[in-house]
């Protein structure tokens, strides 16, 4: 929405939404003037109120009730109005203490970030272990096992190990399963899935029909493995805060308590998003009809990137579209650039990305 709100609305809109926030009840023009003493009567308030409604950033629930907002009333006020003030230094300084406790355990890492991010935002968190965006092969070994077995053992570039028996269509010895090790660690080194699988599509294309048979074998093996690595960045998200989450009023039906463990649990909607923020930089905002889920356009998600070079993850907070953005960025913007502080000191990545752009 491209139109330019005088400073009477732009400020009535930002009291509106920060109201609606903290109390979650529908917002009229009479406690306006008077819980923030603005200069202007309840009438003059009330038809900026319509005003504004009419130009989609509030609505209203029944014909006499107060005003809320609308996503693209909470799309302005993110964008234009909401103030953008830091946690604390007391608490800055406590969530880096604790994190610089548990510095060297990166599983606990995701467990504190989780939890500091729901109690600091007071809504559920979602955190991904930091990996490479995409996988690319390393190292590859073929194994004997029998005959006409054998093991291969994958290495990717992020340390991940992978390893998976194979059938033989011959018997094969150890010096021919190395020879094909070779060919393939040489034509296939540091390449993502996308690379070997051209690879693949070659050596098919060659004579006799179909190639070198045990390489091709290998090589599908190797796409099949990558291709479940990159699937699983996306799915691997750890989740903390439901308690915090369900003290929210939206929460008070049976039926949308259900649907937010589901989203939790499943992660199914939110795996989305993961690429999304994966790829981008700063604080990503994503507003309930923004959403391509359904399930998912009661809600709000806040997330970022974290880490730096090519290992990275992605930690936010999900919760209604009634959230507290500037305390919900702030902590995601923070409890980031701590991470990405940690990975950098613990695997000596350069530039490790610190995210503190305006989203």
């Amino acid at each position: 929405m491209t139109t330019d709100l005088t400073d009477r609305r732009r400020l009535i809109l930002k009291l509106a939404i920060q109201e609606f926030i903290e109390s979650s009840q529908p917002v009229a023009s009479d406690l306006l003037v008077r819980k923030y003493r603005l200069n202007v009567s309840p009438a003059t308030v009330r038809n900026e109120l319509a005003a504004l409604e009419e130009l989609g950033y509030l609505t209203h629930l029944h014909t006499s009730a107060g005003r809320v907002p609308t996503d693209a009333g909470y799309r302005y006020f993110v964008e234009n109005l909401m103030d953008r003030t830091p946690l604390s230094a007391t608490e800055q300084r406590t969530i880096r203490h604790q994190f610089y406790q548990v510095r060297s355990e990166l599983d606990q890492w995701i467990q504190l970030a989780g939890a500091v991010l729901a109690r600091t935002a007071q809504n559920a968190s979602v955190v991904t272990p930091p990996r490479a965006q995409q996988a690319r092969l390393k190292h590859l070994e073929l194994i004997a096992i029998h005959e006409t077995t054998a093991l291969m053992v994958l290495v990717l570039h992020d340390g991940t190990i992978r390893q998976q028996t194979l059938t033989l269509d011959a018997a094969m010895t150890q010096e021919e399963l190395s020879r094909c090790a070779a060919q393939i660690n040489e034509r296939c080194c540091d390449a993502p899935v996308e690379r070997i699988e051209e690879v693949l599509k070659h050596e098919r294309a060659q004579e006799p029909p179909g190639g070198n048979a045990l390489v091709c074998q290998v090589l599908d093996l190797v796409v099949k493995a990558m291709h479940q690595f990159n699937e699983h960045i996306s799915s691997d998200i750890h989740s903390d805060g439901l308690i915090e989450i369900l003290n929210q009023p939206e929460f008070s039906r049976v039926e949308r308590v259900r649907r937010m463990v589901e989203i939790l649990q499943s992660g199914r909607a939110l795996g989305t998003l993961i690429p999304r923020a994966l790829s981008s930089s700063g604080v990503q905002v994503v507003i309930g009809g923004e959403h391509s889920y359904d399930e998912m356009r009661e809600y709000s998600v806040v997330l970022s990137r974290y880490g730096g070079g090519e290992i990275v993850g992605v930690l936010g907070v999900i919760g209604p579209t009634r959230m507290a953005y500037p305390r919900a960025i702030s902590a995601v913007r923070y409890i980031s650039a701590v991470m990405s502080d940690l990975l950098a000191e613990l695997y000596g990545i350069e530039g490790a990305n610190r995210l503190h752009s305006e989203p």
